[in-house]
């Protein structure tokens, strides 16, 4: 995401993004920091205390629009099953739009291992699962899903999904985008649920 940013802050989150989908983690410390965002570390400093301030910011960055999703979407006149898909065509679209960043999502586990970003990170699994799980419960009251599958073990099938394509996608080269691709499997997953 290394083009033009608004503040040196959001040069700092967009180049710890970049660290931590190139390289991962561990390597993200105010050295490696200050070298790929083409500052010092003095300037780094001016901004943050340390690396785990970045990473809370960081965190902060990857959750910034699920308000304004959910509420776009929780606004339309649709079926519920349409609004599930409605919420993951937009995540889809904004990773497809930021590939570095849907990497965090395979970092759940290490970020909250740490202190500073624990909280935060648990608190938009939390809000992204408990946004999802009321679709579902919307759907089954509705009687647009026709398995005998609680809204708990939809939001957990489809949390897996995203999980498994974004991880295939670190790994395996694609040529249709995130959002194509996920479609193509949202529209299989749902006719097995549901009457589509």
């Amino acid at each position: 995401m290394a083009g033009e940013f608004i503040s040196i802050k959001d040069k700092i989150i967009a180049t710890a993004i970049d660290i931590i989908s190139e390289s991962g983690m561990s390597k993200l410390t105010s050295k490696n920091l200050a070298m790929k965002g083409n500052m010092t570390e003095a300037l780094l400093y001016k901004f943050y205390g340390d690396i785990n301030e970045v990473l809370v910011d960081v965190v902060d960055y990857y959750a910034k629009f699920d308000k304004s999703i959910q509420k776009t979407v929780s606004s339309k006149s649709i079926t519920y099953l349409d609004k599930v898909d409605k919420y993951i065509e937009a995540y889809a679209t904004y990773y497809d739009n930021y590939y570095a960043l849907s990497t965090l999502m395979l970092q759940y586990e290490e970020l909250l291992h740490n202190s500073y970003t624990r909280d935060k990170i648990a608190d938009c699994i939390q809000d992204r699962r408990n946004f999802v799980r009321s679709l579902f419960e919307g759907a089954i009251s509705e009687g647009e899903i026709t398995c005998d599958m609680g809204a708990d073990d939809l939001t957990n099938q489809l949390t897996g999904m995203v999980m498994v394509l974004t991880l295939d996608r670190r790994i395996n080269y694609h040529k249709d985008t995130f959002k194509e691709e996920f479609r193509r499997y949202m529209s299989k997953w749902l006719a097995c649920i549901s009457k589509r």
